[in-house]
């Protein structure tokens, strides 16, 4: 159960981060709070269970990222986790994930890649299978975006 105090913090976590260069002396100070009393309210939070991640969102597209490519692998069943822990190395990657194979579908390791064509996405891909040899892949690409929001406790 949290208190009416930590509902507040919850919802301002949820907040866009204040483009300031102290943002949780700003988020404090907006709590009633000392910025380290705020920050040691987050790692209570984490240690409870109640935050498993905080982190930010980029809009890419506003960036002038608007090609995107999921890029799906087909590994080998004994080195699909080695491979996706290399792959989430690349910078390229801002995703690596594992799913299910379905018949027809034999790819399990999906990353996704960002780039300002979608011959950048390709060439980002081919460079990530030279440097890991693993060159059966497909670069799938998303057409337009239907959601990009984060879940919101505690609104009224």
């Amino acid at each position: 159960m949290l208190t009416d105090q930590e509902k507040k913090i919850v919802r301002e976590l949820q907040n866009n981060i204040p483009l300031v260069k102290r943002p949780f002396e700003q988020m404090a100070r907006g709590l009633g709070m000392e910025e380290q009393e705020l920050l040691d309210k987050i790692e209570e939070f984490r240690q409870r269970g109640i935050l498993r991640r905080f982190g930010a969102t980029v809009r890419h597209q506003n960036l002038g990222y608007t090609a995107n490519a999921m890029v799906v692998w087909d590994i080998p069943d004994d080195q699909v986790e080695e491979a996706g822990k290399t792959m989430a190395q690349f910078p390229e990657v801002s995703h690596c994930y594992q799913r299910p194979t379905h018949p027809g579908w034999p790819y399990k390791l999906f990353t996704v890649v960002h780039g300002k064509t979608r011959s950048e996405c390709e060439e980002k891909a081919w460079a990530i299978a030279q440097k890991t040899g693993y060159h059966n892949y497909k670069p799938v690409f998303s057409t337009r975006e239907l959601k990009k929001s984060s879940m919101k406790y505690f609104e009224d």
